[in-house]
């Protein structure tokens, strides 16, 4: 321990010395005739006298002591909030570069086939692209969770890791920003097990056993699994870890939705108590981040290394006690002074 302000010491002991003289010569002041010397020494007062003007200096001297700030050079605080772990898992296949709120036309014998220009009529001129509208989705989300860790995964043909858990929403908000079809260039498919797995791994690297109740994956994408892991055999794991996954569909097709693959998907999510969310507009992705947003609290803990610690309660709250006890004894006829 040490303190940040040893040159009140000084001031202090001045500030003492000065009460103790004043007060020596505030008895001077009086004319009195005693007959102490005579009296026998067992009849003299109890030293117990004393003892508030005791407690007053020791009251006194710790408050002294709180105002040199006092602090430890290096000490461990842990920090403890109510919140969950967090990886939102962001799918990066090609198709996510396609618009989004595409008016689809309904599919008869007569428009079968359609030319470019007709599709391109289909689309609304200020449309966001899936991946932008998943990306606003996505710092909302973030914005909100502010008592949470959150990491970013995201996949096509591999999945990677974008940040790792952390509580430092502004560093997470400026790589979702850097996020774009170009990271992953010469990449298209859709490895959404993959990329499960890797949020998996992420988890129970970056908490400890205490945790596990508190860890839930986000799961963003637009098609179905075309590579890699069985997404269904990764979500047992992430059952059997304790890991909640919740999955929005963003803006799915109605032949990829319908597909037994993407049912088989959907109903483990749900089997294991996650949520489905059916996102086919950017109102829909925004209902869906803040419904996930409501998920019940969990409570998290983590521990850091704090420089110059203060403590300067350990001084204050005896001095407190001591001022009171102070007051409470000068209440009592046998400790006032009468003379």
């Amino acid at each position: 321990m040490r303190f940040l302000r040893p040159d009140l010491a000084w001031w202090l002991v001045a500030a003492f010395a000065a009460v103790v003289i004043l007060r020596w010569r505030a008895r001077r002041a009086f004319a009195a005739s005693t007959t102490v010397t005579s009296i026998d020494r067992a009849s003299r007062a109890s030293i117990l006298r004393a003892l508030p003007f005791v407690t007053l200096a020791a009251a006194l001297a710790l408050s002294g002591l709180a105002l040199m700030d006092p602090v430890l050079p290096y000490s461990e605080a842990e920090i403890s909030s109510r919140g969950l772990d967090i990886v939102v898992v962001l799918d990066l296949s090609s198709s996510m570069q396609e618009p989004m709120e595409r008016v689809r036309p309904v599919r008869t014998m007569a428009n079968l086939t359609f030319s470019n220009r007709d599709a391109a009529q289909t689309v609304k001129p200020s449309s966001k692209t899936r991946l932008e509208a998943t990306k606003d989705a996505i710092r909302t989300f973030v914005s909100h969770r502010r008592d949470d860790r959150v990491a970013l995964v995201v996949f096509s043909d591999n999945a990677y890791v974008v940040s790792p858990l952390t509580f430092d929403r502004d560093y997470l908000l400026r790589y979702i920003d850097i996020v774009d079809d170009q990271i992953l260039r010469g990449e298209g498919m859709t490895a959404i097990g993959d990329g499960l797995a890797l949020a998996n791994f992420l988890l129970a690297r970056q908490t400890t056993m205490g945790e596990r109740r508190n860890r839930v994956i986000v799961l963003f994408t637009d098609g179905e699994n075309n590579r890699g892991r069985d997404p269904v055999e990764v979500l047992k794991e992430s059952n059997g870890a304790q890991i909640r996954v919740h999955m929005v569909g963003v803006d799915l097709e109605d032949e990829i939705r319908n597909k037994n693959e993407v049912q088989r998907l959907v109903g483990t999510v749900r089997r294991f108590g996650g949520r489905y969310f059916d996102a086919s507009t950017v109102r829909d992705l925004d209902t869906a981040s803040r419904a996930i947003d409501s998920l019940e609290k969990g409570f998290l803990s983590n521990k850091v290394y704090v420089r110059d610690a203060p403590v300067y309660q350990w001084f204050a709250l005896p001095a407190l006690l001591l001022l009171a006890v102070t007051i409470a004894l000068k209440a009592v006829p046998y400790f006032i002074d009468v003379t």
